[in-house]
């Protein structure tokens, strides 16, 4: 029987999962509001890719979630990691963000400590289990 996931973790996986769906919902219905697309009106292909990749990666987040596979969370959560820790800088040099310290807030406290803490979890969680 899988051990059931801690509250800590299924909140920390929640504030992961909600850009996956938010995010393209967004970038489909008013891509304008979407940093680093230029106020544009009308769904581009970046656009949908964004919305592509998020929205599946997502889906894998909550079948994981459901299926309560800490491997599978450790992965999706590093994936999710490694791609804040790319899209945080490609903001910046683009120059995406309004604020600059709000988004770097948001990215530290929302995204790379809870992803940390929620990886090193789950790492010994899984050594533990051989």
């Amino acid at each position: 029987m899988k051990k059931s996931i801690p509250v800590w973790l299924t909140i920390i996986i929640i504030i992961e999962i909600l850009p996956m769906f938010l995010g393209p919902l967004v970038a489909i219905f008013n891509p304008s509001l979407m940093p680093g697309f230029s106020g544009s009106l009308e769904v581009t292909g970046p656009a949908v890719i964004y919305a592509i990749r998020n929205f599946a990666v997502g889906m894998g987040f909550l079948v994981a979630f459901a299926l309560k596979d800490k491997h599978m969370l450790f992965i999706l959560i590093l994936i999710r990691l490694i791609t804040d820790l790319l899209d945080f800088p490609t903001g910046l040099y683009f120059n995406a963000f309004s604020s600059t310290i709000r988004v770097t807030l948001i990215f530290t406290i929302l995204y790379y400590i809870p992803a940390i803490y929620a990886l090193r979890y789950l790492w010994k969680e899984m050594k533990e289990e051989g």
